[in-house]
């Protein structure tokens, strides 16, 4: 052994580094250069500058897809090298773009999503695409560049006479390999788990770099469409073992409150609880929810869950307690599972489903997805005239008008029913700002002045504090959603359809604008027109926490005839609207993983990426830290790995029961062991 190591060391002083570096120009170009992208990327999404392991695992990744280079002969490999370069390279701009818009990072499940949200495309170029996401293209111009000065002195017929290619093969993929073992014998068992899991995709690109990350991805993609082949008896039996226990349903004050009614559910496209009560020169954003929420039931601490599906996986969280997938959405991927859902166990009592929105049936493929849902009926684009259209299509105020003579009708043919209405006018970039109406987002003040005369005078000065902003036009576009809401109830009072109904609203998630609009928000200078300087003492820092605590969205239950005037405070997400609803509508879901809010004091709101928040600490999986929200809260550390637990046991079972089909499969079990 001691002789190897010797004649290992020997070889190792002895290796020709200087004529290695003179044969392998473009081979090591192609290495730096794609290493030096991977270290930009998570520069620029995640702040992670020189960190030593996802370096050593990007590496150890170019190394083995770059070792196949020496199988060509030296005046090919360019070819092969470009190609590779193209594909670090767009995994670079892809993660950046998506990261830009979500917070997160790709997956290659999304390419699937990418079909149906092809009407947004004007969306992600005027508000995600930037600068700063072809930068990266700089790698292949470098490799191209490299390859035409070495073509020109004729450097690829010099290399093929003295190089052996099967021992540079074999040398590299070697040394790949062996930089990979390197790299995962520091690889603790947390970090592993999670590289299973992939729910947690920014902590996995810091330690495991963008390359192995999307590695990973892959697999996991491919692990999805033959899941019914591999883990489906493990992922029973947990099931089984969660759902063991028989839950019991507290009552409370509002159990069957609202039983036998009729329920109108709003969708409203990208509404954000901060904008109702935000106000510009004495104006309200947004003075009909404000007015909404002050006179029904409002839930003010709550969260959406969704993640890469948006809206859809809003629609599925909000009707089944369930959480999204952790690759792609379940309204392109799993609609075709069996889910208990709000609207089949209305259904059970009587009630017609209704769903509505002015856009095409493909998007998100509600025409399937709806159907799996449980709604008997949908209206989309087909069934509306487009007689007015704003941002992505009809506008609300047309739609909502349109809508309300569609339920009077079912109404009266079918009797009482659960409609939800999917707005669309507040959706992003948000720049259809001639068509939003007059609001202005700037600040204007009277000042008295003395004139040539010596008179005293009085006239308006105006700053411009939001104008030409994204979020001061997302203000704009919530007003004239605002306006379309107000309209709605309007409409729905005229029809006679607000008798013995309740009106549910809820925000489907926030806008998804830049943290540098909030920053100008709270720290305007209006003397300057820009925001004020970090040490000035009235600066008002909006850091990770509380970019991600403003992302809360407005949940409403109001009734035109009972003025309930009642706030919820505790922390709330999307998947326990419906067992909260449930006890309110008399119905009472067997496999929802949300909690009946009106029975609980605090409550842990899970997040599609891990993190989690209670009414007194939001906590960040990714870096293992967290802000304490309530200050006469004591931080306990049993406490935070309590809810570290629940929270990766509900995301687990839940994807597990998209996946693998659980709920038919346990209902089809269950039904043999009866019929026995």
């Amino acid at each position: 052994m001691k002789k190897k190591i010797k004649k290992f060391i020997k070889q190792f002083k002895e290796f020709e580094y200087k004529e290695y570096a003179k044969t392998n120009v473009l081979f090591l170009t192609f290495v730096i250069t794609t290493l030096l992208n991977g270290m930009l990327l998570r520069f620029i999404t995640v702040h992670n500058y020189f960190a030593i392991k996802p370096i050593v695992a990007d590496l150890a990744m170019i190394l083995l897809f770059g070792s196949f280079v020496y199988l060509f002969k030296p005046k090919n490999r360019f070819k092969y090298l470009l190609i590779m370069s193209v594909i670090f390279t767009l995994i670079c701009i892809v993660n950046s773009l998506y990261y830009t818009y979500y917070m997160s990072f790709a997956s290659f499940s999304l390419i699937a999503l990418s079909l149906t949200v092809v009407d947004v495309g004007d969306a992600v170029v005027k508000n995600v695409l930037q600068v700063k996401d072809f930068i990266f293209l700089w790698q292949p111009i470098v490799l191209i560049i490299m390859h035409s000065k070495l073509k020109r002195r004729d450097y690829y017929n010099t290399v093929a006479k003295k190089e052996n290619k099967k021992k540079k093969f074999m040398a590299t993929l070697i040394a790949g390999i062996v930089t990979y073992a390197l790299f995962f014998m520091t690889v603790t068992g947390v970090e592993y788990s999670r590289l299973s899991k992939q729910w947690n995709r920014e902590f996995l690109v810091t330690k495991f770099g963008v390359y192995t990350y999307q590695l990973n991805d892959l697999f996991k993609s491919l692990d999805a469409k033959f899941n019914t082949l591999f883990g489906y008896d493990n992922a029973a039996k947990k099931f089984r073992e969660f759902y063991s226990e028989k839950r019991e349903y507290k009552t409370n004050d509002w159990t069957n409150k609202f039983e036998g009614k009729n329920v109108i559910v709003l969708h409203a496209e990208s509404f954000q609880g901060l904008t109702l009560n935000q106000t510009f020169n004495g104006k309200e954003v947004a003075p009909n929810m404000k007015r909404l929420s002050e006179e029904g039931l409002y839930f003010s601490n709550y969260y959406a869950q969704a993640s890469s599906g948006t809206s859809s996986d809003t629609e599925f969280t909000f009707s089944s307690s369930l959480l999204p997938v952790t690759n792609g959405a379940v309204a392109v991927s799993y609609w075709n599972r069996e889910y208990e859902t709000i609207q089949k166990l209305l259904k059970e009592k009587g009630y017609r489903t209704i769903s509505m929105h002015a856009n095409t049936g493909s998007f998100w493929n509600r025409i399937n997805f709806h159907n799996s849902l449980g709604y008997d009926k949908f209206y989309s684009k087909v069934d509306y005239d487009i007689d007015e259209e704003i941002g992505m299509g009809l506008s609300d105020k047309s739609f909502f008008k349109q809508s309300v003579q569609k339920l009077k009708k079912e109404y009266e043919k079918n009797g009482k029913f659960y409609a939800t209405l999917i707005s669309l006018s507040n959706h992003t970039p948000f720049d259809d700002v001639d068509k939003y109406g007059e609001f202005d987002v700037d600040i204007k003040e009277e000042v008295k002045t003395t004139n040539e005369n010596g008179e005293e005078e009085t006239k308006t000065v105006s700053y411009p504090y939001m104008e030409g902003t994204s979020l001061g036009n997302y203000f704009k576009s919530v007003h004239y959603a605002d306006e379309a809401i107000g309209v709605f109830v309007d409409e729905l009072d005229k029809a006679g359809l607000l008798e013995n109904t309740i009106l549910v609203i809820y925000g489907d998630h926030d806008a998804k604008l830049p943290k540098k609009d909030y920053v100008r928000l709270y720290n305007y200078d209006k003397e300057n027109d820009d925001v004020l300087d970090k040490d000035d003492e009235n600066y008002s820092e909006v850091d990770y926490y509380r970019y991600e605590l403003e992302r809360k969205v407005p949940f409403i239950i109001w009734s035109k005839n009972e003025k309930f005037e009642t706030k919820i405070d505790t922390a709330m997400g999307m998947f326990d609207a419906m067992p909260t609803l449930g006890n309110m509508l008399g119905f009472k879901p067997k496999y929802a993983l949300g909690r009946d809010i009106m029975n609980l004091d605090d409550n842990v709101v899970i997040f599609p990426n891990g993190n989690w928040l209670t009414n007194n600490i939001y906590y960040n999986s990714q870096k293992d830290q967290y802000k304490v929200l309530n200050t006469d809260y004591i931080v306990n550390s049993d406490e935070i790995q309590k809810n570290n637990d629940y929270a990766t046991e509900r995301l687990e079972i839940s994807n597990d029961i998209i996946l693998y089909d659980l709920i038919k499969n346990e209902n089809s079990r269950l039904e043999r062991v009866e019929g026995e």
